[in-house]
This record gives structure tokens, C-alpha cells and sequence, in this order.
């Protein structure tokens, strides 16, 4: 099969392999010469369409003719341009069949027991700074734990430059760059602690020197992160003077857990002297509590205990075909196996709002979520950078031309279930359910929100190749074509090209990703971005970054 036709009402066809110049395809007994090279990934249309008229792909407006496009012509940004069909109140009532969970039934994972009744599929201890001026103190405290009790890496690259160093020394300038092998990464010795995962150092730019409400922000997220299930406890480094005070933390962390605290140990620099007096005790009084963090065991937990995140990034043309769907599957089935997810990334939801609008249970939802679009998209536009704007050079070079193409395939990730809640960003997701979280597009901030929001794994799809993690949150990545799994394997969890080559149906993919889900969750297997260290963590500056 050359082609694919996502939705019956599509008016543009799908190339899955190369198409040259006039070849025929025949679609449903209709005959289209091909105008020019259609590339795997880009769309050609199955119609001719004059100047104005709207293009559809996935049943949903995602684009316009700028120009009159003739049968079997590759459409591009410089024939066609974004365009949607708006939205407004919910207008149909919603129902949902819900896939069959019967293989899923009796599943469990082996998770951390929280007090509070969420369940970790880790268990971390972090290491964060009030703000950026206490990022040097935790790199240093960073330093001094990771290789001691075992959770570091040692730096490959370091044999490297030891080895060019030494050939330079000798003069044989030449057998540098004749340099041959893969330097790899090792885990550095046993762990002191066995039952703890990891302690994870976070670092930001922020805390001071930008609006009350960034600071503020960022308080709501940390507290986020620190109420996770994936952590047991943090140590919390402040200077003192900064706008995100700790008692602006403390009463955010305490309307996500009036009645059952974490350990949090807090340092004020200002207040404990010198720099040493201050490291010291960081580190004595964090040693001690990770005694006591390792005393928490793995128990049987049943997948109703997951909170899932659902990320893109570095999407293709073959992302809202394979990868997404597939995810989305995944999602009704934690869904209707009384778990959690979370959907993010609202400029990618540009062009399908009315659909997700009429699959929220509430209408005070769908009215927090129409609000929450609107607001973002006028501040972007305030800019002078609207969600048009959103496609990144790769997503164009792979056939995602317009911001409602990305967005329409984006959303399959969330799958069919209702959406029963919609977050503001550093909201914490409390209803069992597909949620709906309002982040930026960019994939670090999106998923440094997720796991803010209680996410205890992350599904990571990607068409391109991005190496992006979570210091708290396993993230697994999933990609769309198999050309990348093979040349990327260092950074691909799982592949779902399967799809695109016939192999393998949705289904058949995504119960794959949650038997695999499973396995990460129950500490078995390690994700390619927690082998790689791919701690990335950067909070929103709201209004900022699109």
C-alpha cells in the first residue's frame, strides 16, 4: 500500500513510500496522475481544489488553498496555509466505547505505596534550589553523592580527551582524527542504597528577577514534583532573599497533601553562614533521609495506580498515523482500567478544540478549556507569534505544513475516552480519566509540567529523534517509523513502524506499549533516557515560550 486516506472526509492522501512523477494512483477506483515527487510522510490531494478551499485531514480542517491545486498535487507551505474551523460551546453530547481490558485485567505493577495512596513507579530523592543562585551549591552537593553511593555514570568522553591529549603530546596530530570506536557510558558500582532509584538534582533559572507570578509558578511546580509518587523526599536549598520564598512552597505543597507530608529538608544559605557550613549540613541531614527512603520496598499495585503522560516531540508526517494512535490506545486502556493520563501541549491542540470540547464530561470543563486555548492563543499573538507558528523546520521538512496538521495528529495520542478535567498548568491531576494540562508545545516544559502534575510515566512519541527525559518521571520513547528506531537505538524504547508497513494493527501496538509500561513501572527495565542521564527540567515562564 502506497497511500493511506486517514479519515473518510479527507479531501488529501497520505504518501507511506516515495511517489514519482506521473504515477497513477488508484484510490477507491479513482485514477490520480501524480503531479511532481510525493516523498513518504507529505500529502497530495485527492481532488482538484480551487484558490480558498479547505483542506481536511483526520475528518477536520487543517489548512487552505492559496492557489488552485490541480488532482495529485503535493501540497506545501507555498500552496497551502493554516486554517481551522474555530470553536465554541459544547454542542453534542459524547459517548464513548471503551476497548476491551480483559488481558489487562489481572495486571499489576510493582510500585512504591505512598501513604497518601499514589503508587510510584520510582522511588527518588531530589535535590532542588529555590532559585538559580543555589544551582552551583546543588551541583556541588551533586557531585559528592552521586559517585559515592553508586548512582553516577562515569563520562565516556573523558577517555577521549585523555587519548587525543596524549596523541597531540606526541605530535601525531593526524591519528586524531583518524580516532575509531564508540566510547561508552557505565554505571558507577553498586548502590548503597538499593531501594532508592536515584537522587535527582534539579536545576532552573528562576526563583528571582522575574514577575511574582513566575515565582509563584514555580513554587506550584516544585511542590508538584516534591507530591509525585515517584519521590520519597526532598532537600530544598534556598538563599533567603529571593521572591520564591519557602513558605510559598510549604503552602503549595500542603493543599496537594493536607494530611500526609514528605520529609522536606530546608536550608536557608543566609541564615547557616558560610557556604561549607551549609553543604555539610545538606548532606548530612539528606544522608540520613535517604536511610530511611530506602526502607520502602516495591508491592504489587494494580495499573489503576498509573498516571501517564502523553508527550510528542520531533513529530513526522507518520506520527498522527503510527505512534499516536497507538498512545492513544494505551490511554483508553488505563482509562477504562481506572488509571490516569494526561494530555499536554495546548498549541497542538489548535484545530480539533470543538472535538476535545465535546468529549469533556462537564461543561464547566469544556468551558475552563476553551478559556485556557483562547487566553494562550492571544497572548502568542500578542507577540506576534500565533500557534500558526508552531511547526518547527523538521516538522515541515517531514510533512507537518500547517499547526492544525501537527495538532489533529498530535491529538490522537489522547485517544476516544472522555476528558474529565482540564488543568491549568502546575494543576495536579486528582480524577481518574484522560486530563487535559495546559503547557507549551516546546517538549522539555511540557513534560517538566506533566510530572509536576502527578505523571508517574511519560510515553514519548517522536518521528525525527529527540533525546529528552524526566529526572523523576521514567520516560519511554516510542517511534513512528522504523527507519528511526534502527538509526537512533540508543534513544528509542519502542518502535510502532509496524503500523505503516502493514505488520501490525493500533491495537495490537499500543497493548505492546502498556505491556512494556508494565515492566517499566515495576523497576525491570531502565527507559533509554534514564540510561542516557536525560534529566532535562525547565519550568514555564508563562506567556514566554510557545
Amino acid at each position: 500500500m502506497k497511500t493511506i486516506q486517514i479519515h473518510e472526509k479527507d479531501n488529501v492522501l497520505v504518501a507511506l513510500t516515495s511517489i514519482q512523477k506521473g504515477e497513477v494512483i488508484n484510490h477507491l477506483g479513482k485514477e490520480i496522475t501524480i503531479k511532481q515527487e510525493i516523498p513518504p510522510k507529505h500529502k497530495f490531494t485527492l481532488d482538484p481544489l480551487s484558490e480558498g478551499d479547505l483542506i481536511t485531514m483526520y475528518g477536520v480542517v487543517v489548512g487552505k488553498a492559496k492557489v488552485n491545486l490541480a488532482s495529485g498535487t503535493l501540497i506545501s507551505t507555498n500552496n497551502v496555509g493554516h486554517e481551522t474551523s474555530g470553536y465554541g460551546n459544547k454542542n453534542k453530547s459524547y459517548d464513548w466505547k471503551s476497548p476491551n481490558t480483559e488481558k489487562f485485567l489481572n495486571s499489576t505493577f510493582m510500585g512504591y505505596q505512598r501513604p497518601d495512596g499514589q503508587v510510584g513507579t520510582a522511588n527518588y530523592w531530589l535535590v532542588i534550589p529555590m532559585v538559580f543562585c543555589e544551582n552551583r551549591n546543588v551541583e556541588v552537593i551533586r557531585q559528592a553523592f552521586e559517585e559515592e553511593l553508586g548512582f553516577g555514570r562515569t563520562n565516556p568522553y573523558k577517555n577521549l580527551v585523555r587519548e587525543m591529549k596524549s596523541l597531540y603530546q606526541k605530535g601525531d596530530l593526524k591519528a586524531i582524527s583518524k580516532l575509531q570506536g564508540i566510547f561508552e557510558a557505565n554505571d558507577i558500582g553498586q548502590k548503597t542504597f538499593p531501594n532508592i532509584d536515584g537522587i535527582k538534582f534539579l536545576t532552573h533559572q528562576g526563583g528571582c528577577g522575574g514577575t511574582r507570578q513566575d515565582a509563584e509558578s514555580l513554587c506550584a511546580l516544585l511542590a508538584g514534583y516534591i507530591h509525585n509518587p515517584n519521590v520519597a523526599g526532598a532537600t530544598v536549598l534556598s538563599l533567603g532573599c529571593q521572591n520564591a520564598q519557602y513558605q510559598i512552597l510549604e503552602e503549595k505543597y500542603k493543599a496537594l497533601n493536607p494530611h500526609v507530608s514528605k520529609p522536606i529538608i530546608f536550608l536557608e544559605q543566609q541564615k547557616e553562614g558560610t557556604e561549607a557550613q551549609l553543604l555539610s549540613q545538606a548532606i548530612k541531614k539528606t544522608f540520613l533521609a535517604l536511610i530511611e527512603a530506602n526502607k520502602i520496598e516495591r508491592k504489587s499495585s494494580p495499573l489503576g495506580k498509573l498516571t501517564i503522560g502523553l508527550e510528542c516531540g520531533g513529530s513526522d508526517g507518520f506520527s498522527g498515523i503510527s505512534a499516536n494512535p497507538a498512545v492513544g490506545h494505551v490511554s483508553d486502556l488505563i482509562v477504562a482500567l481506572g488509571g490516569k493520563t494526561i494530555l499536554s501541549e495546548f498549541p497542538e491542540l489548535c484545530g480539533v478544540e470543538q472535538e476535545l470540547i465535546n468529549r469533556c464530561v462537564e461543561d464547566q470543563t469544556a468551558e475552563k478549556f476553551a478559556y485556557l486555548m483562547q487566553s494562550y492563543s492571544n497572548a502568542a499573538l500578542s507577540v506576534g507569534s500565533g500557534f500558526d507558528m508552531n511547526p518547527s523546520p523538521g516538522n515541515i521538512k517531514d510533512g507537518l505544513i500547517t499547526d492544525a496538521i501537527k495538532s489533529a495528529g498530535a491529538a490522537k495520542k489522547g485517544g476516544t475516552s472522555p476528558i474529565t478535567d482540564v488543568l491549568d498548568y502546575t494543576e495536579y491531576a486528582s480524577r481518574p480519566g484522560l486530563n487535559l494540562l495546559c503547557t507549551p508545545g516546546n517538549d522539555v516544559e511540557s513534560t517538566t509540567a506533566m510530572a509536576g502534575s502527578g505523571a508517574n510515566i511519560i510515553l514519548f512519541t517522536t518521528g525525527l529523534g529527540t533525546p529528552t527525559g524526566n529526572p523523576i518521571a521514567p520516560v519511554i520513547k516510542i517511534a513512528s517509523n522504523s527507519a528511526l528506531a534502527q538509526k537512533m537505538p540508543d534513544i528509542i524504547d519502542l518502535d510502532t513502524g509496524g503500523i505503516i508497513a502493514g505488520e501490525k494493527t493500533i491495537e495490537e501496538s499500543g497493548e505492546e506499549i502498556l505491556e512494556y509500561i508494565i515492566k517499566v513501572a515495576s523497576g525491570e527495565i531502565k527507559t533509554k533516557a534514564d540510561v542516557l542521564r536525560q534529566n532535562d527540567f525547565i519550568p514555564w515562564k508563562r506567556g514566554v515560550s510557545l
